[in-house]
């Protein structure tokens, strides 16, 4: 069979590994070096159970790793299910501070005014009437905790919860919790299992909005056709950053939706190891788990 329709290839030396190993320092110092091109990712980074360990301590070498990609270029930031006002500090501890954060899972983007303090704004928000999807909850899971997010950043909550960070959040009546607009609602049952909701919700259909379970049976319900994905696109598109150049990492079911994104428009879609069955088979790749350092390891290699 002739080959003269292929392309040459490359050649191959062997060198001594003292001069491999002064190459691969030279890759290295290129990848850092603002003097070598390179291609500027925008990297979004889930918190929970991607940054943070379940007792909110860091995964190993995070820190280090998103330096090393910030020296590369690359624009690192958060994606994240989570509010502003329990964002803010975890923000602070990796160092960073983005042009912009995706909050309460896309819902919320801000933006930054002014990096040293990590002062940003409510740059666009999204909305929903909450009554009937509360009042639907409520008739199954009249016994659990449940939270709403204003347009404002304001969040209210009808019963004190140890995990629920709830610094200027207020306490009002389950009635109060729809009294107008929100971005999100968070329902927390704790006598429930992960499956216990996942059956729930299959049973009696979120049709009106978009959901997404949590490993400790946690709820997360935002606008309809709202997740982190739709956060991201309007950051991206802000930044003029090519939709291949895109690396998404994350753990839960609400990451499902960035991680399709990222893919359909040719970037990459990390999972963690110990993320559920149904999260990792949505990815295009899987790393460490977050206690095994997932994303450093990711990281680390750009």
């Amino acid at each position: 069979m002739s080959e003269a329709h292929l392309p040459k290839t490359g050649s191959i030396k062997v060198v001594a590994p003292k001069k491999a190993a002064k190459l691969v320092e030279q890759v290295a110092r290129d990848t850092e070096n603002p003097a070598v091109a390179t291609e500027q990712l925008l990297i979004a980074l889930d918190i929970d159970g991607t940054v943070l360990l379940e007792d909110e301590s860091l995964s190993p070498g995070v820190v280090d790793a998103v330096e090393h990609a910030h020296r590369a270029g690359h624009e690192v930031m958060v994606a994240t299910g989570r509010s502003w006002e329990g964002t803010r500090g975890i923000v602070r501890v990796l160092g960073i501070a983005p042009e912009f954060v995706v909050c309460s899972n896309g819902a919320v983007v801000l933006k930054r005014l002014e990096a040293d303090e990590l002062s940003y704004e409510r740059w666009h928000v999204e909305t929903f009437d909450p009554r009937e999807v509360l009042e639907q909850l409520r008739v199954h899971l009249p016994d659990a905790r449940y939270l709403v997010e204003l347009a404002d950043g304001q969040r209210l909550y009808t019963e004190y919860l140890e995990d629920w960070n709830l610094v200027h959040a207020r306490r009002v009546p389950f009635d109060e919790l729809g009294a107008q607009p929100v971005c999100r609602v968070v329902v927390v049952s704790p006598d429930k299992g992960e499956q216990d909701f996942v059956d729930l919700v299959k049973r009696i259909g979120l049709n009106h909005v978009s959901y997404a379970v949590g490993w400790t049976a946690w709820l997360d319900i935002a606008p309809k056709g709202v997740d982190k994905s739709t956060g991201l696109e309007l950051v991206r598109t802000e930044l003029g950053i090519d939709p291949a150049h895109v690396l998404v990492m994350g753990d839960g079911r609400n990451d499902v939706g960035m991680f399709r994104w990222a893919l359909d428009n040719g970037g990459r879609a990390v999972a963690m190891a110990q993320g559920p069955q149904e999260v990792r088979d949505a990815a295009g790749e899987i790393t460490d788990s977050v206690r095994d350092g997932g994303v450093a390891a990711v990281l680390r290699r750009l």
